[in-house]
């Protein structure tokens, strides 16, 4: 099993429990092969933002920040990285497209999971590489493609 680090260090009524994330974490690195670590961090906007401007050169907060972990050669280390959710930003999010909460923490989370595994959306072949296999993960979980314009409720 998947060792996952939860620190809220900010706390929202719709955030997800352990056993939620335990989930979807799993459930993204079902093809990774090993078990591994992974740090999820609940923030707030300050949080988000401050580390956004710091790593990414971007004003204001953001959903999520993954930094993944770059193992020197030889070393074993089974942490994969971790991930940064602004909860606040998720929520907002959620309500602007109409989806779920826990679908969108959901989405959110493998998201970052797959950057934590090498995948990006820099350009479009990538992307749509990355949005596939999101969607083929959320569809394990019994959620709709995140990428529709109408999602069910």
């Amino acid at each position: 099993m998947n060792n996952i680090e939860i620190q809220a260090v900010f706390e929202s009524a719709g955030q997800p429990d352990q056993q939620q994330i335990q989930l979807w974490v799993d459930t993204a690195l079902d093809d990774y092969g090993q078990d591994t670590e992974i740090v999820v961090r609940i923030v707030d906007e300050q949080e988000s933002a401050e580390l956004n401007e710091q790593y990414r050169h971007k004003s204001g907060p953001t959903n999520i920040l993954s930094f993944p972990v770059d193992v020197p050669e030889g070393i074993e280390l089974d942490l994969l990285g971790d991930l940064v959710i602004c909860a606040p930003v998720v929520e907002k999010e959620a309500l602007e497209q109409d989806k779920l909460l826990a679908h969108h923490w959901a989405h959110i989370i493998v998201h970052g999971v797959l950057h934590l595994l090498g995948y990006d959306h820099i350009d479009d072949d990538e992307a749509e590489l990355m949005e596939n296999k999101e969607i083929a993960i959320l569809n394990k979980l019994h959620i709709n493609n995140p990428y529709t314009e109408v999602n069910d409720k």
